[in-house]
């Protein structure tokens, strides 16, 4: 097993949403290279239908332009980006998402991909029931340790 089979095999269970995409910054791109399961369940699409597209198809009207342009100043520095942004799913619901993206490099230092973890934020104890104004629905908490974990992991440019 090469050490990509072995990471994809890790990635793809991953409660957390993994995407990776090329290193290119300007329109049209990035593109998106792989997904785990957890994207497409975050996004509402099938992680296979994702792959060649644009992260931005998750945009819409309520994505803050001053987070993207700060998401684009990162990128372009090869420097990670943490932050929160409005996103839409595939039936167009909007959800806020936190995103930890990080510049990945060669050994030789040189900019390939990057890679980010997103997870949907949500209120503490639940999301708004759909037709029950001020009552909640339980949600799943994660509790794991992938985030916390893979940085420590040296995988990743600071």
């Amino acid at each position: 097993m090469v050490i990509l089979d072995l990471f994809r095999s890790v990635l793809d269970e991953a409660p957390v949403a993994i995407v990776v995409t090329d290193a290119v910054v300007e329109r049209p791109g990035p593109t998106i290279l792989y997904a785990n399961t957890a994207f497409g369940r975050l996004t509402g699409r099938a992680p296979c239908d994702v792959i060649g597209l644009t992260p931005r198809f998750m945009h819409g009207r309520d994505t803050r332009r001053a987070v993207l342009d700060q998401f684009a100043i990162a990128l372009k520095a090869c420097e990670r980006f943490h932050g929160f942004l409005t996103n839409y799913r595939a039936d167009g619901s909007r959800y806020v998402v936190e995103i930890d993206c990080r510049p990945l490099t060669d050994t030789s230092g040189r900019l390939t991909n990057f890679i980010a973890f997103e997870r949907e934020v949500v209120r503490r104890r639940g999301r708004p029931a759909v037709g029950a104004s001020g009552r909640f629905e339980p949600v799943e908490e994660s509790h794991d340790s992938l985030t916390t974990i893979l940085p420590g992991m040296n995988l990743f440019k600071s």
